[in-house]
């Protein structure tokens, strides 16, 4: 596997400063760009893992910290694995800190993401590619939607209420994305029911993006996060699979 070469990097921001986990293949070169959405657990050991696994396939992928106007990563105390037992408590710190994510802070910081993406001397020019993971999904197609000329390929993988009936509701951002997308939902997630995963289907279709959607039988809401109770070993490779392919495809143009 390629060896890479990881740092924490500043992003200034409309708002202050913002943390990010920055990793691309070592040595000397410029790659793909790579944004990748954490879930509400945020950037740390297990995610900038992903995050190195996707950099040894070629990439330079960018993980930023999208609740740093409440602190640097992790803005909460994280235990070594999050279960059941733990999983509320985190909950109760976190939630309001998803909540106030709007999608015009969203798109704002998006902005200075795709910005700083562009001045680094180690991303090469062209399109970039956009992965999330739970609400890191919901990040995801709100940045494609809003910046069509930058996203090339976007992913998400157990993403929760995508396709709702808010006006605000991720799924319009299919509207005006121009990029590729792929969506792995879990089955086993109740907050991706199967009424939405229609609703953002028929989104796409409507849209003329190109786009699949599966359905990951047996997985539960986090598959990927190999840190929490609902890791899934397989349905994480499987996921690995269609991203890849998905950006190889897309990026390497």
């Amino acid at each position: 596997m390629t060896a890479v070469q990881g740092s924490t990097v500043e992003i200034p921001t409309q708002d202050g400063t913002a943390d990010a986990y920055f990793v691309r293949p070592a040595g000397d070169g410029r790659y793909p760009a790579v944004l990748l959405y954490q879930d509400a657990f945020g950037p740390r050991p297990a995610l900038n893992a992903m995050a190195d696994r996707l950099a040894a396939e070629g990439y330079a992928v960018l993980t930023p910290n999208v609740f740093y106007r409440h602190g640097r990563a992790p803005v909460v105390e994280l235990p070594a694995h999050i279960d059941h037992d733990n999983r509320g408590a985190l909950f109760a710190q976190l939630m309001p800190l998803m909540q106030g994510l709007t999608p015009d802070l969203v798109v704002a910081d998006a902005h200075a993401h795709l910005g700083w993406l562009a001045d680094c001397p180690q991303v090469a020019d062209g399109p970039i590619g956009i992965t999330g993971y739970c609400m890191g999904a919901r990040l995801a197609l709100h940045t494609a939607g809003a910046f069509p000329d930058r996203v090339a390929a976007v992913g998400g993988f157990h993403g929760g209420r995508l396709a709702t009936d808010q006006p605000d509701s991720p799924h319009l951002a299919a509207a005006t994305m121009t990029a590729e997308a792929y969506f792995g939902h879990a089955d086993q997630d109740q907050s991706m029911p199967p009424e939405q995963q229609e609703r953002l289907e028929k989104a796409f279709t409507e849209a003329g993006v190109t786009h699949r959607c599966e359905v990951y039988r047996g997985a539960g809401h986090g598959y990927t996060q190999s840190d929490t109770s609902e890791f899934d070993s397989a349905a994480t490779e499987r996921h690995w699979v269609a991203l890849l392919d998905l950006f190889d495809r897309t990026l390497r143009g």
